[in-house]
């Protein structure tokens, strides 16, 4: 095993390129899975026949646990155990595309109804929310212990990057990974096959050492399409925060947060549905198409938070107002077109704007506050970004079922009306923010 001191010498942002590429191959397993998984969802509950709601149930379910459990994991990721919590959660990602792929398989061949496939398709997902949350603030900590100044900066944007690069991956392996006579079911066990290699790695190959500093986890937001992983650093020491909700200085950011993130909920949600639904293919046929729409925003969505964001050199509040115009328009001509190409470049433009809005919000709240709370701002940033995956999928396909068209043009409404209001409620803080 080679010693720390050794290991720094030899790149990989001073933690050796073999043990850094094992932790960049965690997120990105992470990510990946996650997002395939959530490309599938719309084409996996047609196939079996179940209604849509319950598509919505298996995506909260794992959304609500991953909120709910990821802050204890970044507790639990401190001076030891980090590597057996990377092994915690992997093995919880492996095994909740096992289940999940293996009762998908037999419901496709008529061994089981469909709603008994969901019941233990839904109990799955909750395996990757409880469990599989235990490993990126696992990896953060990890860093964070054994690196410092600029090599640690490095080495956590580009695991930011790994997060970001999985939401793009996922949805675009995923159909090449549809075979006989899995179908559907076959991405699921691919994916779960990735996993338990990079599990073994990770226990055979990722050296288990005595950290350099104390550092703690990094709560993480629940990977989706166009995510890059951000949530709260790691630092080497816990700062205790009585920063609330209701704070003056930062209600109004939070309030614009849980608005948009509704909005970027509902819209995620319902989007395989309508390719389905206005193309006319059969849930097979249509995961390529659907893959193409969602690969075209994750695209935008990066695009916006890695180079546009930093050359326009816009203010949050202006990030938040702008990104909410560019979501309005493209959720509303997502609804409305009627072929592949038309949808791909609205959704896009959809995410493009929510790529600005995210990081808008984001950047005014921790502005808004002092450097000693920095730490209690971004747990509740991370809350915010988790909660509209709560109740905002099964909203959106409540919705979806009076008309297709109208979430689209609802979420278009409710993103317009955030815009004008933003730009009368951040005004106060545009200052402090700018």
């Amino acid at each position: 095993m080679q010693t720390e001191q050794h290991s720094t010498t030899r790149g990989g942002f001073g933690l050796g390129h073999e043990r850094f590429a094992l932790l960049f191959a965690v997120m990105l397993v992470a990510a990946a899975g996650n997002t395939a998984m959530q490309s599938l969802l719309p084409s996996i509950g047609r196939a079996l026949g179940v209604a849509d709601l319950w598509v919505a149930v298996a995506f909260s379910l794992s959304a609500i646990l991953w909120v709910v459990m990821a802050p204890h994991w970044a507790r639990r990721a401190d001076k030891r155990g980090r590597r057996a919590l990377m092994r915690l959660g992997l093995a919880g990602f492996v095994g909740s595309m096992l289940v999940c792929g293996v009762v998908l398989a037999a419901g496709l061949s008529g061994l089981i109804g469909g709603t008994v496939v969901f019941l233990i398709f839904s109990a799955g997902r909750a395996l990757y929310g409880g469990w599989g949350s235990a490993s990126p603030p696992a990896v953060q900590a990890y860093i964070a212990a054994r690196t410092e100044g600029a090599q640690r900066t490095g080495a956590l944007a580009a695991l930011a990057s790994s997060f970001g690069l999985g939401t793009i991956i996922g949805p675009a392996l995923a159909p090449i990974f549809i075979f006989p006579p899995l179908g559907l079911a076959a991405p699921l066990i691919v994916f779960a096959g990735i996993g338990l290699v990079v599990l073994a790695l990770i226990v055979l190959r990722l050296p288990d050492d005595t950290p350099r500093n104390p550092a703690h986890g990094r709560i993480i937001d629940y990977p989706m399409i166009g995510t890059t992983g951000g949530g709260r650093q790691p630092e080497t020491e816990e700062v205790p925060g009585r920063l609330r909700w209701r704070d003056p200085r930062i209600w109004s950011w939070m309030l614009a947060g849980m608005i948009g993130g509704h909005g970027q909920a509902i819209l995620l949600t319902v989007v395989g549905f309508l390719v389905i639904d206005r193309l006319g293919l059969s849930p097979a046929e249509a995961q390529h198409d659907i893959a193409v729409v969602l690969i075209g925003g994750a695209v935008a969505s990066l695009l916006a938070q890695w180079w546009l964001i930093p050359q326009l050199g816009l203010s949050p509040m202006q990030l938040v107002i702008w990104g909410s115009v560019l979501a309005a328009a493209g959720s509303v001509l997502t609804g409305i077109t009627g072929n592949l190409y038309a949808m791909t470049l609205s959704f896009a433009l959809a995410s493009l704007g929510f790529g600005f809005f995210r990081p808008g919000f984001t950047s005014g709240a921790s502005l808004a506050v002092s450097l000693d709370e920095q730490n209690a701002v971004a747990g509740i940033v991370t809350s915010v970004n988790g909660i509209p995956y709560l109740a905002g999928p099964a909203v959106g396909v409540a919705i979806y079922g009076f008309g297709w068209s109208i979430p689209f043009v609802l979420t278009g409404v409710l993103m317009l009306a955030l815009a004008g209001w933003a730009a009368v409620s951040l005004r106060s803080s545009r200052r402090r923010a700018a």
